[in-house]
């Protein structure tokens, strides 16, 4: 039998080779993590949804600890490495634990240039809208490009989908038809978030 995988739950979404801020404050984490930093293992992270977790995540390794504090909460920079798919739970500890088979894709990247480029064209359009705030610098020669780029996406449930992906064309040509329609959604929600203090007449509604 394998080595059971700690897991973390969480409502987000981590690709290989990209990077994952984490502020661990529960108990259970403190000592999943604690064992992490010590023995140098990874741990895995899940989407978790309100009627249980999804089946396939993926590990990280801790960075480095960005601020430990008194009480044993910590801030942690992870990055993440290896994707898997849960076949069996076990909830001896206090946290989440898994037996999980280890999987990549079934072709080895990278994409054909010319899937590559539409999806980076696309891809400007979130730095556009400043989606990309607060996210690494996406590395382009990464052989799997689209878990780079799908970083910033705000929607775990597609970024659940790219992960869960075992063709890198596939995953460029999903993430390129979904950004198309997704970046002109979110210009138009902020279009409309800014119109909403004035009146018709384009202006701010006096204080009365």
């Amino acid at each position: 039998m394998s080595k059971l995988l700690p897991l973390f739950p969480l409502q987000m979404v981590v690709f290989p080779r990209t990077q994952l801020p984490l502020h661990i404050f529960e108990d259970r984490y403190k000592e999943m993590v604690g064992d992490a930093i010590r023995d140098q293992t990874e741990f895995g992270v899940v989407l978790g949804k309100d009627d249980g977790i999804v089946n396939a995540g993926c590990t990280v390794v801790v960075e480095n600890v960005v601020t430990q504090y008194p009480d044993g909460r910590m801030d942690i920079m992870t990055h993440g490495s290896r994707r898997f798919e849960i076949v069996l739970l076990n909830q001896e500890k206090s946290y989440l634990q898994g037996q999980v088979e280890f999987f990549d894709d079934d072709d080895p990247g990278p994409a054909s240039p010319e899937l590559q480029q539409e999806a980076l064209q696309q891809y400007k359009g979130l730095i556009e809208i400043g989606e990309m705030r607060g996210y690494a610098e996406p590395v382009l020669t990464d052989p799997q490009l689209s878990f780079q780029l799908a970083q910033a996406v705000q929607d775990v449930d597609f970024q659940s989908v790219l992960l869960r992906e075992r063709s890198e064309n596939s995953r460029l040509r999903q993430l390129t038809d979904f950004l198309a329609q997704y970046v002109p959604r979110v210009k138009e929600t902020t279009r409309m978030k800014h119109l909403a203090p004035l009146n018709g007449f384009g202006h701010h509604k006096p204080n009365l």
